[in-house]
């Protein structure tokens, strides 16, 4: 499998550092399409605070994701939902994290979360 960014220098406004327009996958033999996964423990409890919320979401993810026998390299796309605005920074930080810097196409959309301490809810494709 290969995966080839596309930012076009024309028609478009630019990418930044950890943002791509488009990424293109080559020949994947397989694809995984993740549920919004929340960032509550095994008992299905909310974490307290938002840090402990996305670091819950990213154990979680990688947790499904080792079920596929994949790992966060695997991940070609992502849709964070967030309760508030003012959570975008420490979301895009922890996606940072969590990649180890690699830039996949991303969007980030405020919500109303089904319960009120849900904060933020993340869903991902991934492709091996």
């Amino acid at each position: 499998m290969e995966m080839i960014a596309h930012n076009p220098a024309n028609g478009v406004y630019a990418a930044s550092p950890d943002y791509i327009h488009a990424l293109e996958v080559r020949q994947p033999s397989r694809l995984l399409f993740v549920s919004g996964t929340m960032g509550l423990d095994q008992q299905g409890t909310a974490a307290a605070d938002l840090k402990s919320q996305l670091d819950l979401i990213w154990s979680n993810l990688r947790a499904i994701l080792t079920s596929a026998d994949m790992t966060v390299d695997n991940i070609v796309r992502l849709t964070s939902y967030l309760s508030d605005g003012a959570f975008m920074e420490a979301n895009q930080n922890a996606r940072l994290r969590a990649l180890g810097g690699r830039a996949v196409p991303t969007t980030a959309i405020i919500v109303e979360t089904l319960r009120d301490d849900w904060l933020v809810e993340i869903e991902i494709i991934a492709a091996g």
